[in-house]
């Protein structure tokens, strides 16, 4: 009598692994059940529904298993114990590493992983869609940090900042997927700081000199 269920083999941590490749190279809606149990060890359409559930869970869990590898890069975002422009940096840094990496697919999975779905598939993009709107309220708390703090202006051009680093950081993927190194990613970066640089308050700004 055959056996059913999932197989002893069966490795949750690598199939999600697995899955976590597959949706990242080919997005949400091109990756197919068929391929996805072939990358967990050709498992049976009944063990990847015992073990997930359904596509959509299983793109759930991956997210999530990918928010706290991988996208562990934005922690800094949320890391008080930094300056806001340290955190900044940090973020911006680490993800043009990440995302121009050879090791896992280019770019960002929270980015391009569900951009164009079909309607049927609307609340996967909701998902992320909502991931990427908590960067852009962690990368607007850190500008308004340095505004409240004393290291930044508060001008029309830091207001506009935040919208200038989110565009960069969500744009990273596209370059990065088009084969942009990590070099010329970490260069960028240092040229887009000179905006935060160029109106960051200066030492003893504000103080009325000693001097007569």
């Amino acid at each position: 009598m055959a056996r059913t269920g999932r197989p002893r083999e069966f490795d949750r941590d690598r199939a999600i692994e697995a899955a976590t490749a597959l949706f990242w190279a080919q997005g949400y809606e091109p990756t197919s059940l068929t391929q996805l149990k072939a990358s967990m060890g050709n498992i049976s359409p009944a063990s990847f529904y015992a073990a997930f559930g359904s596509k959509e869970a299983l793109f759930r869990e991956v997210v999530q298993h990918y928010l706290g590898t991988y996208g562990q890069v934005m922690a800094p975002l949320w890391d008080e114990s930094l300056s806001p422009r340290e955190a900044i940096e940090r973020t911006l840094r680490g993800s043009a590493r990440m995302q121009s990496a050879r090791a896992h697919p280019a770019g960002c999975l929270v980015v391009s992983g569900a951009s164009n779905c079909s309607p049927e598939n609307e609340p996967v993009q909701a998902l992320l869609a909502a991931e990427r709107q908590r960067t852009r309220a962690g990368i607007r708390a850190c500008v308004e940090r340095a505004i409240a703090i004393g290291e930044l202006k508060a001008s029309a051009a830091t207001d506009i900042l935040p919208d200038i680093l989110t565009t960069f950081f969500h744009g990273m993927t596209c370059e990065a997927r088009d084969g942009m190194t990590s070099k010329k990613l970490d260069a960028a970066v240092t040229s887009l700081l000179t905006l935060w640089d160029v109106n960051a308050v200066k030492p003893g700004a504000g103080k009325r000199s000693q001097k007569h």
